[in-house]
C-alpha cells in the first residue's frame, strides 16, 4: 500500500496494537514485531537485510526461542481484523502446527521444527512445506479477514466488516 501497514488507523488502532490486543486476550505475553519501524514493541528484523518475509519468520521466531518458547503464533500486519475464533483452530492444532490451506498466514508452529536452513528470500509456502504444518480449510466466513488487506480497496471493505461487528 505503499506505508507502513502496523501504523494504519483500524477504527482508531493501529494495526500492530489491534493485533496485540488480541494475542494478549489469548494470553500470550511473548510477543515479537518483525520489520522497520518502531510500535512499542520487541522487534527484531531479518537478517540477511531484505531477506523477505521468511526472514522476518525466522527472526521472530528465533528471539522468541530466546525467550524459552516453545510455539508461536506467527501473524501478519495487515490482518488486523482477526478474531480469537479465526485462529482457535490453529492454535489447537497438534504438532508441529498448521497454516490455513491456501494462505501462508497466520500460522502456528511448534520451535523445534524450524531447525531447518531457511535460506533468504524463500517464500512462506517453502516454509510452510519444509516445516509439514497442518493445511485444514478456513473456517467459514474467516476468509476476508485471515486474507487481510494489501491494497486500499480491500482494507476499506475489511474496515467495513469491522464497523458491522457487534
Amino acid at each position: 500500500m505503499g506505508r507502513d501497514k502496523a501504523s494504519l488507523d483500524w477504527n482508531g488502532r493501529h494495526a500492530v496494537d489491534r493485533l496485540a490486543e488480541l494475542v494478549a486476550s489469548l494470553g500470550i505475553s511473548d510477543v515479537v514485531t518483525a520489520g522497520a519501524g518502531d510500535h512499542g514493541l520487541p522487534s527484531v528484523v531479518e537478517a540477511p537485510p531484505r531477506s523477505g518475509p521468511v526472514g522476518g519468520i525466522a527472526a521472530g521466531l528465533a528471539a522468541l526461542g530466546r525467550l524459552g518458547c516453545e510455539r508461536a503464533l506467527v501473524l501478519a500486519v495487515d490482518a488486523p481484523t482477526l478474531t480469537a475464533s479465526d485462529i482457535a483452530p490453529l492454535l489447537n492444532s497438534g504438532p508441529p502446527g498448521a497454516a490455513y490451506e491456501g494462505l501462508h498466514l497466520p500460522l502456528v508452529v511448534d520451535l523445534a521444527a524450524t531447525r531447518i536452513d531457511v535460506e533468504p528470500g524463500w517464500p512462506v509456502a517453502r516454509f510452510i512445506g519444509a516445516v509439514g504444518l497442518f493445511r485444514p480449510p478456513c473456517p467459514q466466513g474467516a476468509a476476508l479477514r485471515l486474507r487481510g488487506a494489501n491494497t486500499e480497496a480491500q482494507r476499506q471493505e475489511l474496515l467495513a466488516e469491522l464497523a458491522s461487528r457487534p
